[in-house]
């Protein structure tokens, strides 16, 4: 394995996070507080439990996963694409680096921004809203485990697009929708049945309910079965990512 070509693809990408450190971690923690101000502090306070936690601490786990699914892909994608727009990834695709190292370098740099923004967010939750980790070892499993896995769909659609606007389609059209449906404001336990369901065929279900677990020490979704979920869509990522490298899909046309 080619550790130079990991590390120089990783310093690259992690230098262009902190030249725009605005956009990258600044804005996002931003969007994040106002929700804890509007959700946490000032509905927050008028509503009663759910599922035995505080309002406002119960969606502490729905807001981190927005962030963290949002950032992961867009940080990924846009890692990518930018080399294809320019035309540099000819000169990656002619280097001595092969598919691992160049997943490892661009994936891992945006897991790595994913995390830290995870981390500031908890930190920034903490002002607004009281909230205790019950599985602190759960909540950092889930943290790298969903930041890897969603960074390598972004990556995967930062080499499907061919065009900005692509970019934004699946994280803006799909992504975002099943996070606001998949429990990050309220339980699925308060459904009716058929909708309950219906709502287990949203993956971002099995994610906030593990994070919520790692939080809480309640979950609407077995921890196990929201693991292997993650781990599955992990594994479904890199079998996508190797083949289209083989075969040049959206690289060399």
């Amino acid at each position: 394995m080619n550790v130079y070509a990991i590390k120089a693809i990783y310093r690259f990408e992690m230098a262009r996070t902190f030249r725009t450190i605005v956009q990258s971690i600044a804005a996002p923690v931003l969007s994040t507080s106002l929700y804890f101000v509007v959700f946490g502090s000032a509905i927050g306070s008028r509503m009663g439990e759910v599922g035995g936690v505080d309002y406002g601490s119960f969606i502490i786990p729905g807001l981190v996963m927005l962030s963290l699914l949002g950032e992961s892909i867009s940080n990924a994608s846009f890692g990518i694409y930018l080399p294809k727009w320019s035309g540099t990834i000819y000169e990656l695709l002619s280097a001595p680096v092969g598919v691992a190292e160049v997943v490892i370098g661009y994936v891992g740099a945006a897991a790595t921004k994913s995390i830290l923004l995870g981390l500031l967010i908890l930190a920034t939750a903490r002002v607004f809203v009281p909230y205790e980790i019950v599985h602190p070892v759960w909540l950092v499993t889930f943290l790298i485990l969903t930041s890897v896995t969603f960074s390598m769909f972004g990556f995967i659609i930062g080499l499907w697009a061919d065009s900005f606007q692509k970019l934004q389609t699946i994280p803006l059209m799909v992504v975002t929708p099943l996070t606001f449906l998949g429990g990050a404001f309220y339980s699925i336990d308060m459904l009716p049945p058929f909708w309950q369901t219906v709502t287990l065929f949203n993956p971002v279900v099995y994610l906030i309910s593990g994070m919520r677990w790692a939080f809480y020490g309640t979950a609407e979704v077995n921890v196990v079965i929201s693991i292997g979920a993650t781990a599955g869509f992990m594994v479904l990522c890199l079998i996508a990512i190797t083949y289209v490298f083989r075969t040049g899909y959206k690289l060399k046309s």
